[in-house]
């Protein structure tokens, strides 16, 4: 599926501060965030501190309300028939445009369909295990499965199943998968030993840091802060990791002038180092990353063309 987005690129990188903070668009009324993370949780605050700052920084009126369920498609849904004026935006993850819609057989709510605005932190996605508990390294993981012990492997989407199912299957492991809502359960389980090792995407920088978890593996497609030195998935044997980002997002075509001012609010409060957005990124996302315009639309059709091959090699 080729994606066709038509809008105006945005490019952070060369926009001087003091631009990204003048611009010649302002919304029409209040803008409606819609937030597809759960209440009181990392990603919820981070959406919530970055509606705070751009209040405070612009003057608009920004009104956060959570839209749950469906891997985030419910809010995509939702978002797909609003006014296309810049008076509602979405927060979501990069999986929600990309393999959601393919798994579930929505392509309307694929990335091609939205406006993408701006990302503000990558996944610091990591397979986690208690600290010096009997799961705690990659070696001690294959060395258990391989005299028949077995594992429970937590996992909290989808995609996150079909690549732990495809590791075990390449290391010759029949993972048991416990599926749960979310990172923090996975967690909970691991402290409660309900869990032997999962699938946590920045909750446990915190516990790693404090040394109560470890990750014995990356995920991320890139160097965890928390975690510099651990081994890679893809050289465990996994064709895919599991990268990604957290995104606002707006419905389709949205004006290039709103997509712009939009893109660059977000950025000039993730990037300031004045905001909590900002604090709370660096403390618990591995520092904001900020992804705007062409290279945005890029990122999400490599990853919808990964999504693809993941489901095709899982199916097999």
């Amino acid at each position: 599926m080729m994606f066709a987005f038509k809008l105006l690129a945005v490019s952070v990188a060369c926009v001087a501060p003091a631009a990204l903070h003048a611009q010649d668009w302002t919304p029409p009324g209040p803008i409606k965030l819609m937030i597809g993370f759960s209440a009181g949780g990392g990603a919820d605050s981070q959406a919530r501190l970055v509606a705070q700052a751009i209040e405070e920084k612009y003057g608009w009126t920004i009104l956060p309300e959570q839209v749950l369920g469906n891997s985030g498609m419910t809010l995509t849904k939702e978002l797909a028939s609003q006014p296309n004026d810049g008076t509602a935006i979405g927060m979501i993850v990069t999986e929600t445009l990309t393999y959601s819609p393919l798994a579930m057989g929505e392509p309307s709510l694929a990335a091609d369909h939205f406006t993408p605005l701006a990302t503000t932190g990558a996944f610091q996605t990591g397979l986690v295990a208690m600290k010096d508990g009997k799961f705690d390294s990659w070696e001690k993981v294959t060395e258990a499965a391989a005299a028949g012990e077995p594992i429970r492997f937590g996992v909290a989407t989808e995609r996150w199943a079909d690549v732990a199912y495809l590791l075990g299957k390449n290391n010759g492991i029949d993972f048991n998968l416990v599926q749960v809502a979310g990172g923090a359960d996975i967690m909970s389980g691991l402290r409660g030993h309900d869990i032997d090792i999962g699938w946590v995407a920045g909750n446990q920088v915190k516990p790693v840091i404090q040394g109560e978890m470890v990750d014995i593996a990356n995920a991320s497609g890139h160097v965890m802060a928390q975690s510099p030195d651990a081994p890679e998935i893809t050289d465990l044997g996994s064709k895919y990791d599991l990268d990604g980002y957290f995104m606002f997002v707006a419905p389709p075509d949205l004006d290039p002038a709103a997509r712009k001012a939009l893109g660059n609010a977000i950025a000039d409060v993730m990037t300031d180092p004045s905001t909590q957005a900002h604090a709370l990124a660096v403390k618990s996302f591995g520092g904001p990353d900020v992804i705007t315009g062409s290279e945005l639309e890029a990122v999400l059709a490599r990853l919808y063309e990964e999504a693809e091959a993941l489901l095709t090699d899982a199916s097999n």
